[in-house]
């Protein structure tokens, strides 16, 4: 009886997990490079920033909603952030200053979906333009580069041979998951996928609690933004281009539904990281890049028709 439950309630994200490990099985056959230390630490280092991309998107779908904007608000809250440490302020201040930037982005997604009644992914459309002009235009399209050794060590530095940005990954994954799981913010995020006007019904303040949510997915791209600038020693007003669509990729592919009510961060973070292999894997076989984009699309396509059949079957 608790096997069918378990399958019941994760068979998505157990499905994908062996997904997982039969592609790195299949890869470490094929190459023998693959399957080493180094190469394993630093598959989890590409995959932490869109993963932590990936944690805010996931939220937002689970409400029924979309985020075409994460790309551009990492590029607009990484170039601001970067300029405030260019003129030797304290990295905490440049830090919340970049933080503060991508939360606000995010809170005014959520009002103009709420209060403007805007569909998502108008709302976020437009965010997405919005963005990176400002980010254009703070910058006048040049790079801002050049931070001090404390601030890039978000990125290079290393503890019991983790690499930093995988350990703040992780962190991430852990406080929103406990986010989702033990509170009524995670509550109401499900109930507002599942039946929003029943949600409102309950006397659960929907626009309030979706604007937050928007607000979270805003934080994390931020977040991203982060390590990504420190790692490259530069920010970049054209970064993030098409991390929305490898934010909303590791979403579905780790068993979240586009229709809302349904999802995890344990499945996301997983989806992330089969990602993360298939494109280490093929780049070590040296497969051409424009033919990972065809594997790669293919793959979030079957995602999905997975997804809807296993959803007839229930039915």
């Amino acid at each position: 009886m608790n096997f069918k439950k378990l399958l019941l309630h994760h068979g998505r994200q157990l499905g994908t997990l062996a997904g997982l490990l039969l592609l790195v099985l299949a890869l470490s056959l094929r190459t023998p490079y693959f399957l080493t230390v180094s190469n394993l630490l630093t598959v989890l280092e590409q995959v932490s920033i869109n993963a932590i991309v990936a944690v805010g998107m996931t939220v937002v779908i689970i409400t029924a909603g979309i985020d075409l904007s994460v790309g551009s608000i990492l590029a607009f809250a990484g170039v601001v952030m970067a300029t405030v440490l260019q003129k030797d302020l304290p990295v905490p201040l440049g830090l919340a200053v970049g933080l503060g930037v991508g939360v606000g982005c995010g809170l005014l997604n959520g009002l103009l979906i709420t209060i403007g009644r805007l569909p998502p992914f108008i709302a976020t459309l437009g965010m997405m333009s919005i963005a990176r002009g400002g980010a254009l235009l703070f910058t006048n399209g040049r790079p801002v580069s050049g931070f001090s050794d404390g601030f890039r060590a978000l990125a290079t530095s290393q503890f019991l041979y983790i690499p930093m940005p995988t350990l703040i990954m992780l962190g991430v994954y852990v406080a929103c998951h406990l986010l989702l799981t033990r509170t009524r913010f995670g509550l109401y995020a499900y109930a507002m996928g599942g039946n929003e006007q029943a949600t409102h019904l309950s006397g659960i303040n929907v626009r309030l609690h979706k604007t937050l949510v928007y607000g979270l997915c805003g934080l994390t791209s931020a977040i991203a933004a982060v390590i990504l600038t420190a790692r490259l020693n530069s920010a970049q007003p054209i970064a993030g281009m098409t991390y929305e669509l490898d934010a909303i990729a590791a979403t579905v592919i780790g068993g979240a539904s586009l229709m809302g009510g349904q999802g995890t961060l344990v499945g996301t973070l997983i989806g992330a990281l089969l990602m993360g292999v298939l494109r280490n894997g093929l780049n070590l076989l040296e497969v051409s890049s424009f033919l990972q984009q065809v594997i790669i699309g293919a793959v979030i396509i079957v995602a999905v028709l997975l997804d809807m059949t296993l959803k007839q079957n229930r039915k």
